[in-house]
């Protein structure tokens, strides 16, 4: 199995669970005047989809610790700012969700700060230059920004390529 069947398998499992307690909900309990849709069957009808819940839970669980397994052991290989980039899919996922974006905001944090240069009057009413001293590099702080702007989006392109041929490890 692909690790992409089994994304959609646990998400058709999610739905069957859902569908699955609706019936429970609706069949679990009734007057004694009331004519249950399954008749005698009712009880045996409940513990069934109770079972079947669990065993959709039970086989969501199992996929789920495959794709962890096969998301640590299975490494990818990502072209960024020019440079091939090497990790688990694990770590590009967590690049991902959150240290691509973590990263460019590290790296917009460096400004000016609203800092002007020109001509001010000092203490003595003396004519005095200013400029602004930056202790960074504009050009490499303007690279890093583009380039972790568009990691999340580099990134979603080669999983979704990773996990429509990848096996899941077991």
């Amino acid at each position: 199995m692909k690790i992409i069947e089994a994304l959609k398998k646990i998400k058709e499992n999610k739905q069957k669970i859902n569908d699955l307690h609706e019936r429970i909900s609706r069949n679990c309990a009734n007057n004694s005047h009331e004519t249950t849709l399954y008749g005698e069957d009712t009880q045996s009808k409940i513990k069934e989809w109770l079972q079947s819940c669990n065993d959709l839970a039970q086989q969501n669980v199992h996929l789920l610790c495959n794709i962890q397994k096969t998301n640590l052991q299975t490494n990818v290989t990502i072209e960024l700012g020019g440079k091939n980039v090497t990790k688990s899919i694990a770590e590009w996922v967590w690049r991902r969700r959150e240290y691509a974006k973590i990263d460019e905001i590290t790296w917009s944090k460096l400004s000016d700060r609203g800092l002007r240069e020109g001509v001010l009057k000092n203490s003595l009413g003396m004519d005095t230059e200013v400029r602004i001293v930056r202790h960074f590099d504009p050009s490499e702080r303007d690279e890093k920004i583009d380039i972790y702007r568009s990691e999340p989006h580099k990134i979603d392109g080669a999983l979704e390529v990773v996990n429509a041929v990848t096996d899941l490890v077991e």
